[in-house]
C-alpha cells in the first residue's frame, strides 16, 4: 500500500490571491488567462526597474562620454577647467574647489599609457563606472607623478616589465577623473602643470618599461623610446555641458548603446540578466513592442523615483546618517566602494579590516551613483590626511527640504578637521548639479579662490548663511545666494580630513531656517 507525503498549506496556492497587483485567480495551481497578463506585465516592468537600478552607473558615464564627445572633446584628450569648475556645467556634485582634468582612454587600438601630473589625486574607471585604479595622492605613484598602462579586454600582448603601472580594463573605454590643487590661492600654476606634464599615448610594446635583456632572451621586442606629445585640452570653465543620464525612455536606449559597445562579459550576470529580459542584450537588437514601452517609460519612472529617494532622502534604517539625530549623511561609509563591507578602520597596529556582508548594499549604491560621479575606495576611507570625505545634507533641522525663497543658517565649530582646506557647496535638487544663480560658484570655504574666503566668528565658529538675498550680518564670503522657487542639497566636503572626522569628535551644526 503507497503512502503519500501530506500536502502543507504552505506549498500551494490558494485560487484567488489578494495582492497590491490585483486578485490573482488560479484553478488548481493553473493561473487564468487575466492572472498572467498581470503577473507578465508586473514581471516586465519589475525587470525594467531593475534594469535601471542596475544599469544607472553604466549609463551615468556613457552619458558623460557622449556630451564630451557632443562638445567637441574626443576620447585621449583631455577637458581642463583652469578657472575651476562653475555651474554652467551640469554634472553630477561637481566642485568649485580643484582643478579638474578629465578625459576617457580609448583601448579598443591596443593599451594606452597616461602620464599623471605631480601632486593630484584621481581615479579611473571602466565604463560601468567600476574602479580600475587610484593615481596622484591616493594611486601608487603616492603624488610624484607616474605613468599607467590600462591593457584593454582580452590583451595578451607584451607588457612592460617595470616603471609603469599596469591595470587591465574590462571595457573598451575607460574614464580618467583627476583633481589637482590651486596652489596659494592660484588655479593658474597648477593648470600649467598639468599641461606640462599630462600624456596620453598609445603603448609601443618593447619601449619604456623593456630590458635590452628580455629583448635578447627572445622574450619581448625592442623598440624607440618616443615621447609622448601633449593632448588636446577643452577649456571647462563656463563651458555649458549637460553630462547628466537621462530619466525617461532614452534611458533604456542608452543603456542598449553601452551594452553593444561594451565586451559582452563585462556585464555582471545579474545585471545583464535584468537588461536581458527587458530586450536588451550584447549582439541582438532592442525592438520593444508597444506595451513594453509602455512598462519601460513606467518602470523608467519609478526607477528615478526610487533612486531619487534613496538619494536624497533615505529612510533612516538605509544607516546613512553619519550622525546620531542628525540630517547629515554619507551613502558609502555602510558598503565601501564596492559595497560589500563598509571601509576599514585605522588602528595604531594597522588596518583592521571589517567582515564582508553577503550581498551588496544596492540601495547605498544606488544613492551614489544618482548624485555622484566616480568609483575609488580613496572616496571613503578613514585614513586621515590623504583624499577629501564628504558630508551631504538635504533637510533643515526640522527635518524639512530646503527652500529657496528662504535663509538659511549653518553653524561650523572651530578646529574644522581639513589639514588642506573645506568647502560646502550647494546643488540643484533636479540636476543634483551646482546651483544656478547669479553667484556663479554656489560656493564657500576656506581657499580664497574662486570667491573670498569665509571669515570666523569672535568665537571661532563659522557662520554660513544660505539665502536668496546676502543678510545684513553675513561675513565676507559665508553667503551662498539660492533662487526662490528652486530646491536645494548641499556638500561639505573636507580635503585632507583629520582624525576629529573619523571619530566624530567634531560635528557641524545642522542646518537652521533663520526666519
Amino acid at each position: 500500500m503507497s503512502v503519500f507525503a501530506k500536502i502543507p498549506p504552505s506549498v500551494t496556492t490558494p485560487d484567488v490571491q489578494e495582492t497590491r497587483i490585483g486578485a490573482l485567480r488560479f484553478t488548481d495551481g493553473i493561473p487564468d488567462a487575466d492572472t498572467c497578463d498581470t503577473v507578465f506585465d508586473n514581471l516586465d516592468l519589475t525587470h525594467g526597474v531593475d534594469a535601471y537600478l542596475a544599469g544607472l552607473p553604466g549609463v551615468s558615464v556613457r552619458a558623460i562620454r557622449q556630451d564630451f564627445l557632443d562638445a567637441g572633446v574626443a576620447d585621449n584628450t583631455v577637458l581642463l577647467y583652469s578657472g575651476l569648475m562653475d555651474s554652467a556645467s551640469l554634472f553630477l556634485t561637481g566642485n568649485a574647489d580643484t582643478v579638474y582634468f578629465l578625459s576617457f582612454l580609448d583601448l579598443t587600438d591596443g593599451p594606452v599609457t597616461l602620464q599623471v601630473p605631480p601632486g593630484c589625486l584621481g581615479t579611473i574607471d571602466d565604463m560601468w563606472f567600476r574602479w580600475v585604479t587610484d593615481f596622484g595622492l591616493p594611486g601608487p605613484d603616492r603624488g610624484v607623478g607616474g605613468t599607467y598602462l590600462l591593457l584593454p579586454p582580452g590583451y595578451d600582448g607584451p607588457e612592460p616589465e617595470g616603471g609603469l603601472f599596469v591595470y587591465r580594463c574590462s571595457t573598451w573605454q575607460a574614464i580618467v577623473l583627476g583633481r589637482a590643487f590651486l596652489e596659494d590661492g592660484d588655479p593658474a600654476p597648477t593648470v600649467a602643470r598639468i599641461k606640462e606634464t599630462l600624456r596620453i599615448s598609445p603603448y609601443t610594446p618593447g619601449s619604456y618599461g623593456t630590458s635590452i635583456g628580455s629583448f635578447l632572451q627572445g622574450s619581448a621586442p625592442l623598440a624607440p623610446i618616443t615621447p609622448a606629445d601633449p593632448p588636446a585640452f577643452t577649456e571647462g570653465t563656463g563651458l555649458a555641458i549637460n553630462t547628466l543620464p537621462p530619466n525617461d525612455y532614452s534611458f533604456y536606449e542608452l543603456l542598449d548603446t553601452l551594452v553593444q559597445e561594451q565586451p559582452a562579459e563585462s556585464v555582471g550576470l545579474e545585471a545583464g540578466g535584468a537588461f536581458r529580459e527587458i530586450g536588451i542584450a550584447h549582439g541582438h537588437d532592442f525592438k520593444p513592442d508597444d506595451r513594453m514601452r509602455r512598462l519601460l517609460k513606467e518602470a523608467v519612472a519609478i526607477g528615478n523615483a526610487s533612486a531619487r529617494t534613496v538619494g536624497l532622502r533615505a529612510r533612516p534604517q538605509e544607516g546613512f546618517s553619519y550622525y546620531a539625530n542628525s540630517a547629515w549623511y554619507n551613502p558609502l561609509f555602510i558598503g565601501g566602494y564596492d559595497w560589500t563591507s563598509p571601509p576599514p578602520e585605522i588602528t595604531a597596529d594597522g588596518v583592521q579590516l571589517d567582515e564582508r556582508v553577503s550581498g551588496r548594499a544596492l540601495d547605498s549604491r544606488t544613492a551614489f551613483f544618482y548624485i555622484a560621479t566616480g568609483d575609488s575606495p580613496a572616496m571613503c576611507m578613514r585614513l586621515t590626511g590623504v583624499g577629501s570625505q564628504y558630508l551631504i545634507v538635504t533637510l533643515d533641522s526640522a527635518g524639512q527640504p530646503f527652500d529657496g525663497a528662504r535663509h538659511y543658517r549653518l553653524t561650523l565649530p572651530p578646529g574644522i578637521p581639513a589639514a588642506r582646506f573645506w568647502s560646502l557647496t550647494l546643488y540643484d535638487n533636479q540636476t543634483r548639479s551646482m546651483l544656478q544663480t547669479p553667484q556663479r560658484f554656489p560656493w564657500a570655504g576656506s581657499q580664497s579662490y574662486p570667491g573670498p574666503a569665509a571669515t570666523a566668528n569672535q568665537d571661532g565658529t563659522i557662520t554660513l548663511h544660505l539665502a536668496p538675498e546676502r543678510p545684513g550680518d553675513a561675513a565676507e564670503g559665508t553667503w551662498i545666494q539660492t533662487t526662490p522657487g528652486k530646491g536645494w542639497f548641499a556638500i561639505l566636503r573636507f580635503y585632507s580630513p583629520e582624525q576629529p572626522f573619523f571619530d566624530k569628535t567634531w560635528r557641524p551644526g545642522e542646518v537652521e531656517p533663520a526666519g
